[in-house]
């Protein structure tokens, strides 16, 4: 599947959506899974834009890469922003009250939380953010 090279704005997410659904509905990912990896990519193009260029008063693009191989679907979303690595966000005291708990982050850690592998990476002046999903096995043909 091509890459898909859209300016980092808010108006670009409908585009990563559907960039995003069309691989997985080519890799043969179950809805709920599908589902799991939009909210996911969703959410941290969200923070990227909003955070990473509109916030900092800078302009740059997003690039979304969907590769399949026979066992996992990886979408790669890579930005030229200010480096963040989600990873290294502390994950919220969910067993806080609500409003008793610092704002933001929550978003971020359900969306990492939310597909079965997640990577960052930093190469030269881009982040890359990696979300792998494993497809279920297709299984061909057999007796039974």
């Amino acid at each position: 599947m091509e890459t898909l090279v859209l300016p980092a704005s808010l108006d670009s997410l409908e585009a990563i959506r559907k960039h995003v659904q069309k691989a997985a509905a080519d890799a043969g990912l179950e809805k709920k899974d599908s589902y799991r990896l939009l909210l996911a990519v969703d959410e941290v193009a969200t923070n990227i834009i909003t955070h990473g260029y509109l916030e900092a008063g800078i302009e740059g693009r997003l690039e979304v890469k969907a590769e399949v191989d026979g066992e996992h679907l990886t979408i790669a979303l890579g930005d030229s922003g200010p480096a963040f690595d989600p990873t290294q966000v502390s994950e919220p005291d969910v067993n806080q009250p609500v409003e008793e708990r610092k704002v933001g982050g929550m978003g971020l850690y359900l969306a990492i939380r939310n597909v079965d592998h997640f990577k960052y990476q930093r190469v030269g002046d881009q982040n890359r953010n990696i979300f792998i999903m494993k497809r279920k096995q297709m299984h061909s043909g057999g007796n039974g």
